[in-house]
């Protein structure tokens, strides 16, 4: 990076970050100003009892609430008109989301609809929210898509089967609510699939053409902790300290992608998502390693670095081969946190992958990529994960 490169770097979501920090709820409710509140969760979450955690300070300090789980495994722009209709119904001035990416998108969405009025599709796109929202104190559950901190909420139309992306400073939350405690329960391939994906976020971030000063150091930090405590997480769930290290890799990761946004394998894995269902932490698991053997050549001192930081000695070799190490790493990691499916596996045929790659091509993500693909290329590295590796 040249030392003369301009960049801007912004984030105006309070971080509030420990063990325990779910009971200070009640605090910052009262902070807000609030006086009715919609919770935002998911199945996945209330039966993990995980939602009467949220629900039992906000009785304790005789909170005004109401809840709205019916969230999918994907956020939608339906599950958010649900619940803005829910919201404005029970005058509720302040939006908790709590769980994964799809809840907490839901919740952010739906705070900027109370605050700005109209349709959540009025706001698709970067910078088209007019003003702030309504605010939002978000509640991770997962350590991956980091969007208790971001400006972006991915939303599915399940009409059009299409993913769409909302990208504004107002859409990110008031409060990151982050408790490590509250991931213990997340059972191990889900917390395999989200730990790659916060890996995919740093490690895109880390190597991409927008990358600055202040996003590099996040990106590395996330990076470092997601190799030492990601396998530890999913083979060892109780275990507090990596559970407390993913959830800060994630969102450091998304701290550093905020601002440069990715590269290949996300602009892939949108519309691999919509169209095959592929969870988004699998698709990105997959396709990782290929994204990253294409782009050595557009930052091989990086590579050189990752590979350092996964422990792989690479004294007395080439930049190459060097380089070459940060793939072997990252692959070994997929296989040792049990992703070993394939692209086919979820359906996707030969004659589905100029739908793939044409609607990848309009990715924000593309332009910023270390090495600039043409549609064989993005054809190539679906080919290249299609079917399983050879040992």
């Amino acid at each position: 990076m040249l030392v003369s490169k301009s960049f801007r770097y912004e984030i105006p979501t309070k971080i509030e970050f420990g063990q325990g920090y779910v009971r200070t709820l009640p605090k910052h409710i009262e902070q807000l100003k609030a006086t009715n509140v919609l919770v935002v969760g998911d199945p996945g979450v209330l039966a993990a009892g995980i939602v009467a955690k949220i629900e039992e300070p906000l009785h304790q300090a005789n909170i005004n609430f109401i809840t709205f789980t019916d969230v999918g495994t994907e956020a939608t722009i339906e599950s958010v008109d649900q619940a803005v209709e829910l919201a404005r119904s029970n005058s509720c001035d302040l939006v908790i989301g709590v769980g994964g990416g799809s809840a907490l998108d839901t919740a952010k969405s739906v705070g900027l609809i109370l605050g700005n009025g109209g349709n959540i599709r009025d706001y698709i796109g970067i910078d088209k929210v007019p003003g702030p929202g309504a605010p939002v104190i978000a509640i991770p559950t997962t350590a991956g898509t980091g969007s208790e901190i971001t400006r972006f909420s991915v939303l599915s139309d399940k009409k059009a089967k299409a993913k769409l992306s909302v990208g504004s400073m107002f859409n990110c939350p008031t409060i990151a609510l982050c408790d490590p405690e509250l991931t213990i329960s997340l059972p191990p391939h889900i917390t395999a699939a989200t730990g790659m994906d916060a890996l995919t976020h740093a490690l895109e971030s880390y190597v991409n053409k927008a990358t600055q000063p202040i996003s590099e150091a996040l990106s590395i930090q996330s990076i470092k902790l997601i190799s030492k405590s990601l396998r530890l997480a999913v083979v060892q769930g109780e275990n507090l300290d990596a559970r407390h290290d993913m959830l800060m890799a994630s969102m450091l990761a998304a701290m550093a992608f905020s601002s440069t946004r990715l590269g290949l394998a996300h602009a892939l894995a949108i519309p691999l998502g919509a169209h095959f269902k592929i969870p988004h932490g699998v698709v990105n698991a997959i396709l990782l390693p290929e994204v990253m053997q294409f782009n050595l050549i557009g930052n091989l001192d990086k590579f050189i670095e990752i590979a350092g930081i996964f422990g792989e000695h690479t004294d007395g070799l080439t930049k190459r081969e060097a380089a070459e190490l940060a793939v072997t790493a990252v692959r070994q990691l997929k296989r040792d946190v049990g992703i070993n499916a394939t692209l086919s596996d979820y359906g996707l045929k030969e004659e589905d992958l100029d739908m793939i790659v044409e609607e990848a091509m309009q990715s924000g993500n593309v332009p910023v990529n270390p090495v600039k693909p043409s549609l064989e290329d993005l054809k190539n590295i679906c080919r290249a994960v299609m079917s399983k590796e050879e040992e």
